[in-house]
């Protein structure tokens, strides 16, 4: 393999190793200056840069091993090959973010079961829907947005799936409290006095869509949720 570079010159071993001051290395030299802050891994053309240069700068009296110059050209290809990975896999998160912004807009205006504790009061009326594993004795607890608790009792229910708790928004005492948000907390006993795990749901129209976000979020009674939130849809 034949060379310009005087044979005073070093050969590149790196993309760290400078470059020497001769004329033959001047525009590859340029070249690389140009890269400066963009990553190997974010640019195959820079290895290719490297690989020119270094043959162009290797010393004839002491080329290149054929081993090490083999060695980098399957690193080389290497790179090549995750690059492209890469892109594939920007392109299945694109598209995965498409269907996921796709399969939402689908739920506005239908009515969707969500986990959650949080209701609106609005109109005197807040509901929840309550998953009960056996027959207990719940005790409800609902608070307003600042903590302050606004409602308490204690009931004997079946067990069963989906079972609605309204609340006409009226306190123990007997005091109208104002629309926004509650949340109900539910606890739980068996006829033994064991604890019983009990889970609340909302149920309620999706109006509106945030696509900005990543899942995402749909607006159901004024709370956000994502989609893999949702239990169940209805027209």
């Amino acid at each position: 393999m034949t060379s310009t570079a005087p044979t005073t010159a070093s050969p590149v071993v790196s993309g760290t190793t400078p470059l020497p001051a001769s004329s033959s290395s001047g525009s590859s030299s340029s070249s690389l200056s140009s890269t400066t802050g963009t990553t190997l891994a974010g640019n195959f053309q820079t290895f290719l840069t490297l690989l020119t240069t270094q043959l162009k700068n290797q010393n004839p009296l002491d080329p290149l091993d054929t081993n090490q110059f083999t060695q980098q050209l399957v690193e080389f290809a290497s790179v090549e090959q995750q690059l492209k990975t890469n892109d594939s896999l920007s392109t299945l998160v694109s598209l995965e973010q498409t269907a996921q912004a796709t399969q939402a807009l689908q739920f506005v205006g239908k009515t969707a079961v969500v986990k959650g504790n949080t209701a609106a009061l609005a109109n005197s009326q807040a509901s929840w829907q309550l998953n009960v594993p056996s027959n207990s004795t719940v005790k409800i607890s609902i608070a307003n947005s600042n903590g302050q608790t606004a409602f308490t009792g204690t009931y004997s229910v079946n067990a069963g799936n989906n079972q609605p708790f309204t609340w006409n928004g009226q306190g123990n005492d007997g005091t109208q409290w104002p629309d926004g948000q509650y949340t109900l907390t539910a606890t739980a006993t068996d006829s033994s006095g064991n604890s019983v795990g009990i889970s609340t749901q909302l149920q309620g129209t999706v109006s509106s869509v945030d696509l900005t976000q990543s899942p995402p979020l749909l607006t159901i009674n004024g709370q956000t949720y994502t989609v893999n939130q949702i239990q169940s849809i209805a027209n």
